[in-house]
């Protein structure tokens, strides 16, 4: 292996090992918490080398960010082929919650985590988390010019069903479903029949 490509794999691997340390400080002691010097403790470096490779800590949460995101959005487009809109819609909502019931520390630091977003406000565009929202506006778009729902505000609704799927998750990962009492199965089909409900009423 040549100099360079060895070099390009260690800073990678470092970038890597800071990644993976961040997200488990951030998750366990929350964003204020951790510091750029608690990150370095944990890897056993100094807070020296980690800005060789981040800024500041909010730009590690941002790639954080957008990890996650690429993560989210590669479950959402197996749904590409899916010709009928309002079919695609509900396989959306679906793998979202499942998404976030099978990931909730990556949802958790996605969507619930207060944690300032100064970095994602820096760039020209937030292209991951534009991309996963984008399809779901594609969506309704389609399913707004064939009928398949009734028609409102595209952006409206857009947020609309989002707001509901993430309400779904967020009570499910910060484990407020408790509160019905039942085997956590039963909890899941509840939640995915609380959305197949939502999305009959959207439906002409």
């Amino acid at each position: 292996m040549a100099i360079k490509e060895r070099k390009e794999r260690e800073k990678q691997e470092m970038r890597n090992l800071i990644i993976e340390s961040a997200t488990q400080l951030f998750l366990k002691q929350g964003y204020d918490k951790t510091s750029i010097r608690s990150i370095a403790d944990d890897i056993e470096y100094s807070p020296a080398t980690i800005y060789l490779y981040f800024k500041d800590k909010d730009e590690i949460f941002y790639v954080i960010h957008e990890n996650a995101f690429d993560l989210l959005d590669k479950e959402l487009r197996q749904h590409d082929a899916i010709a009928d809109p309002f079919e695609r819609l509900g396989a959306l909502g679906r793998t979202y919650m499942q998404f976030g019931i099978e990931n909730p520390d990556y949802y958790d630091l996605m969507f619930i985590m207060r944690a300032p977003m100064e970095q994602i406000k820096n760039e020209e565009k937030w292209k991951a988390g534009e991309c996963a929202f984008g399809y779901l506006l594609t969506t309704l778009a389609e399913c707004l010019e064939q009928k398949k729902i009734r028609p409102a505000d595209l952006h409206v609704t857009a947020i609309q069903v989002w707001s509901y799927v993430h309400g779904l998750v967020s009570l499910y990962v910060r484990e407020r479903m408790c509160i019905l009492m039942q085997t956590d199965e039963i909890t899941r089909q509840i939640l995915h029949s609380s959305f197949d409900l939502f999305l009959a009423n959207l439906k002409t």
